[in-house]
């Protein structure tokens, strides 16, 4: 199982487009890009390695999930991004999630129990290594067998829409830092394991409810926002 998790990391390289997706995804919420910054697409280019058209296709990508904006004969510019948004995010997260909990609590097996055990022994391991990218997989892999165990691919398809616009650093820290998101993913499994539909949504949406003043208090540390809209 550890074999199975780790080799996560060797996966061959994404799509070029979404690459550049990522990256400017990551510069964004990081604050090295703030809204109203035109993104030149040679600089991007050089920073991911490709050439000018996946950097192109990347910024429609982001133009589509609202975080860039096409401006005619000018380029693309970032989009305004607020509290609100970063709430609205985890919002939709914590239902589609909740949901797909539910639905695992009463179809899950004891192998996908199994699997689930042991990734909570391997994040805690990388926990304590500081790991971030392997904390960062661990927990995509911990959320992926509940999704799985839930047996509804198309829910679990809108909810990794969502859940590609927070980067992966903002979940690694979230898993690594807040101490009630650790000690929930054991509740969580003897809620699956007892097919408890109640307890698994209800742990599930506060599970990451909870985790959006964290990322908001992350970008206010990263300076995202401006002292004027601080404190408006």
């Amino acid at each position: 199982m550890a074999n199975d998790l780790v080799a996560v990391r060797g996966n061959k390289r994404r799509q070029l487009p979404d690459e550049v997706a990522s990256y400017v995804r990551e510069q964004i919420m990081s604050g090295h890009f703030k809204p109203g910054d035109f993104l030149r697409m040679e600089p991007i280019a050089e920073a991911v390695g490709v050439s000018n058209t996946p950097v192109r296709e990347g910024l429609l990508t982001l133009h589509n999930e609202g975080f860039v904006q096409l401006v005619p004969r000018r380029g693309f510019v970032v989009a305004p991004f607020t509290r609100q948004d970063v709430h609205d995010l985890f919002w939709a997260q914590a239902k589609l999630a909740g949901e797909l909990a539910a639905r695992a609590a009463k179809n899950i097996t004891p192998e996908q129990l199994a699997k689930l055990e042991a990734i909570i022994e391997q994040l805690e391991k990388a926990v304590k290594a500081d790991d971030k990218d392997l904390i960062a997989d661990l927990g995509h892999a911990f959320h992926r067998e509940i999704n799985l165990a839930a047996n509804s691919h198309r829910l679990a398809l809108l909810l990794a829409g969502i859940v590609k616009h927070m980067p992966n650093r903002f979940y690694a820290s979230l898993e690594s830092r807040v101490s009630s998101t650790r000690e929930q993913h054991p509740l969580m499994v003897e809620a699956l394991r007892k097919r408890s539909v109640r307890k698994a949504r209800t742990l599930m949406e506060e599970h990451i409810v909870e985790s959006a003043d964290y990322v908001i208090e992350m970008l206010e540390e990263s300076g995202f926002w401006d002292d004027e809209e601080s404190e408006a």
